[in-house]
């Protein structure tokens, strides 16, 4: 038990940088980007919006912890809850960035195929979730 306790304080600790550096970028894009910027980018659509935030969720890399973050802020800025959770799930599931490596390591038809299909599957549990929850 000790050891474990151990662990996950050196986790925490490795992380907590990481944490504390995207909670400062996302405060300096708050106060950048003009709350206008997002109802502009996204149409308030529930069709539309989960497209476009999946399609930025593919595209982004970084921990599950840093998607959590930004998508608090996207819900406090008025996005849909449909459009954040298609934003969190591509984040999270789809992985443009490491196509490459995955491509090499897993091959290429596996890797196209999980990549499409967890991007679709990330609109359809958006708005299935955004349905229940609204």
């Amino acid at each position: 038990m000790k050891n474990s306790i151990l662990k996950s304080a050196r986790a925490l600790g490795r992380m907590l940088p990481i944490i504390t550096g995207i909670v400062m970028l996302v405060s300096l894009a708050n106060a950048l980007v003009p709350n206008s910027f997002y109802s502009s980018a996204l149409t308030g659509n529930n069709f539309i919006d989960p497209f476009i935030t999946a399609l930025v969720g593919s595209v982004s890399a970084g921990t599950p912890v840093v998607s959590y973050i930004i998508s608090g802020e996207l819900l406090n800025q008025g996005v849909s809850l449909i459009a954040v959770t298609a934003f969190l799930l591509a984040w999270v599931t789809v992985g443009t960035i490491q196509m490459p490596a995955e491509g090499l390591a897993l091959g290429k038809r596996f890797t196209i195929l999980r990549n499409v299909s967890s991007y679709v599957l990330s609109i359809i549990i958006a708005v299935i979730i955004g349905t229940l929850l609204s």
